[in-house]
């Protein structure tokens, strides 16, 4: 996690010594910074675009100030927390769900002993926050602009049903009603669906590739489009790209991953001969790689253990692609508590 402080007077940068001190020790990332006049708003624009939370030691009003211009979207905006200098209240400002400033401001006010300000509604009166849950599950929120709906309903004592493509561990909390039909909220790694409904998305998809040298990404990427429609899959699902280790310096496999955010894993022709099941075989392959396919066998074994086949080897232009999916498990509760 990546934390900027910033504070604005010699009492309020010692607080914010003590909390950098505190957050590195845990493994965090953390900068702290006293405030020089006018260069609050550099500081705010460089820390808000790469860092996960920011901590305003001062005033909430200047907080307000300087990260206005920058709030854009709840999904993507980093927590952002104030503590006075007196370290009497740690508030959470913004992302207090999706962000985790909700839990941020708690935690310092813990290690202050300050009183923690937390205003969201669903936390309040103790409602079930779906924005908060999907990100605890680690689920992809699609469509971030239906949690309104869903947490107005929720508040307003109505019932939300939720639909899900995987197994569901455990009884809903209070207010969600589970449902095989029309549903509010969908947990699903398809593109198929109620489209008005929540969609929060798994990221338990491999995507395995075999390609010709020097494929170019363009080529990679295209062919990706196309079998994520074939499959109906979510781009959100996918969660990483394997093949097999003679592609491991692959620069359109390279490029294509550096743009989509997703690691790259490859494997040894053995390991993917020994991967159990039935796959789409090629003699020429095999004289080239050393296993009879790549791509199937590849997303197979990035899934682990139980993983199972979305689709067989597509092929296009010289790049063959296979989607594999892990188990996943919906769970609602951890340690007897709602999550």
């Amino acid at each position: 996690m990546k934390i900027g402080i910033v504070a604005f007077s010699e009492k309020g940068f010692l607080l914010g010594a003590r909390l950098a001190e505190y957050y590195a020790s845990n493994s965090c990332d953390v900068d702290v910074t006293r405030c020089k006049d006018g260069s609050l708003g550099v500081w705010t624009e460089a820390h808000f675009a790469l860092d996960d939370a920011l901590i305003f030691v001062g005033s909430a009003g200047i907080a307000v100030r300087a990260i206005a211009p920058h709030v854009k979207r709840k999904i993507t905006d980093p927590a952002v927390v104030v503590v006075d200098e007196l370290a009497t209240y740690s508030i959470s400002l913004l992302a207090g769900h999706l962000g985790g400033a909700n839990e941020l401001a708690t935690e310092i006010a813990q290690l202050l002993d300050a009183i923690p300000v937390v205003t969201t509604a669903t936390d309040l009166n103790g409602i079930f926050a779906v924005d908060n849950w999907a990100k605890k599950q680690g689920l992809i929120i699609v469509n971030p602009d239906r949690i309104k709906s869903v947490s107005s309903r929720l508040l307003a004592g109505e019932t939300v049903k939720l639909k899900s493509n995987f197994p569901v561990e455990d009884a809903p909390p209070k207010g969600i009603e589970l449902t095989d039909g029309p549903s509010d909220i969908l947990v699903t790694w398809r593109t198929r669906g109620k489209t008005e409904a929540l969609q929060l998305v798994p990221p338990v998809v491999t995507l395995g590739v075999g390609c010709k040298k020097d494929t170019d990404a363009e080529a990679i990427e295209a062919a990706f489009s196309l079998v994520l429609a074939k499959t109906s899959c979510h781009r959100a699902a996918v969660k990483r790209v394997c093949s097999i280790d003679l592609k491991a310096n692959e620069p359109g496999i390279l490029e294509f991953c550096r743009r989509h955010a997703l690691p790259f894993h490859t494997f040894s022709a053995s390991s993917l001969a020994e991967v159990p099941g039935k796959f789409s075989s090629s003699v020429f392959v095999k004289s080239v790689t050393g296993v009879d396919n790549v791509c199937e066998r590849s997303a197979i074994l990035g899934c682990g253990e139980n993983g199972r086949l979305l689709t067989k080897k597509e092929a296009e232009n010289g790049i063959t692609m296979a989607l594999a999916i892990e188990p996943y498990v919906v769970r609602f509760y951890e340690g007897g508590k709602v999550q």
